[in-house]
């Protein structure tokens, strides 16, 4: 899987992509990440990828046509998605991640400033959001994208069937585990979780799921009583 990372600061990445499962990833050709930089692609002597907005405002707007080149200046694989990072879009979810790591080819637009020229969405197929709040640039989410996806993929992840038992992969919250010791300052693993009853567990898992989710996260909750119901 390709990815195309258009941002002003491709050392950003440097030390993330090259340590963890991330730097493994990359190292076994489970993933590749390139860089490609909008400043190469001024013709100014200054070099400017940035402006005033027309209409007047505050802040500078990242210009289009350094954009439009270095997007215009990658490979296009067949099954190839764009995106670009801003609090407008789309927020990051497990589904998305999922989704995503389908692709042969994600190209990722970092914004700065106060953002890009609106004209730079025509290069793209969608928006897509950290969250809802405003960071100082577009790597920050760019990074957490790679990292949701690229760990999605087959060989990244050691024993890949824990990928099928972690939060929000049945629309839940995790569920608490345990290593040893069985006793630590006076908190103790539930006994449940000692019993050898595989059935008796799962069901206390799952319990815990749904307790966990109502309480820290009724939001989700919600959805998932009414997959439920649908489902019937």
């Amino acid at each position: 899987m390709r990815f195309d990372i258009v941002t002003l600061f491709p050392d950003f990445f440097e030390s993330p992509l090259s340590s963890g499962l991330l730097g493994k990833a990359i190292a076994n050709d489970i993933a590749s990440v390139h860089f490609t930089n909008p400043r190469d692609f001024t013709t100014d002597k200054h070099h400017r990828v940035d402006d005033e907005p027309y209409g007047g405002g505050v802040g500078m707007l990242m210009k289009p046509e350094p954009i439009f080149a270095a997007v215009e200046s990658l490979p296009v694989l067949p099954r190839r998605e764009g995106l670009l990072m801003t609090p407008q879009g789309e927020p990051m979810t497990q589904p998305l991640f999922q989704e995503l790591a389908t692709y042969d080819q994600l190209v990722c637009i970092c914004g700065h400033y106060e953002g890009v020229d609106e004209r730079v969405l025509t290069l793209v197929t969608r928006e897509v959001s950290l969250g809802d709040f405003v960071l100082t640039c577009g790597e920050i989410p760019a990074l957490a994208l790679l990292n949701g996806v690229i760990r999605l993929r087959p060989g990244t992840v050691g024993k890949e069937e824990s990928l099928k038992y972690e939060s929000f992969e049945d629309g839940l919250l995790d569920y608490p585990q345990y290593p040893r010791p069985a006793e630590f300052r006076g908190m103790t693993v539930p006994d449940v979780l000692r019993s050898g009853n595989h059935g008796a567990i799962a069901q206390w898992r799952k319990d815990q799921q749904m307790a966990k989710t109502r309480d820290r996260r009724p939001d989700l909750f919600e959805k998932w009583q009414q997959s439920q119901d649908n489902s019937k």
